[in-house]
């Protein structure tokens, strides 16, 4: 289970690189519009501020520290760097995800995330959905707001 999570984390998040490099316009990555409140680039914060909090820190024991509000109120950050947060975000889900033994999966998680106990490995799969679910918003970001 654990090389499948750790497979399945990075292979969206290879594919979370993909599509900030895809924006023709990187302008556009900061871009919203109407009912889009969420730009492509606070989503990518959000999305590795989540892992590396998550999986990283608590999982990890890396010592990230975590401030979701900078997630969505940061702009502007240059493509290299969210890039480069991204492949650091790799590294932590890989290096955190093998300290894991199948044991660690079956233990309760060590913060009610959700409100309610759940063990380590229901976490980690409600996290790649969510993960998910926001991969699909900014592919749609860019195909929406990417325009010339």
């Amino acid at each position: 289970m654990t090389e499948s999570i750790k497979s399945l984390f990075t292979r969206d998040l290879n594919q979370l690189k993909k599509e900030i490099e895809s924006y023709r316009n990187e302008d556009a990555i900061w871009k919203i519009d109407k009912d889009i409140l969420n730009s492509g680039g606070n989503l990518t914060l959000h999305l590795v501020g989540n892992i590396n909090h998550y999986i990283g820190s608590i999982l990890g024991n890396s010592g990230y520290v975590r401030n979701r509000e900078l997630e969505f109120s940061l702009k502007n950050i240059p493509r290299a760097e969210l890039i480069k947060k991204i492949e650091k975000t790799i590294e932590t889900v890989h290096s955190s995800i093998n300290q894991l033994t199948e044991e660690d999966l079956k233990k309760e998680y060590s913060i009610e995330a959700l409100g309610y106990p759940m063990t380590t490995e229901y976490f980690l799969i409600h996290l790649f959905g969510h993960f998910g679910y926001h991969l699909g918003q900014i592919n749609y970001h860019r195909r929406l707001l990417d325009v010339e």
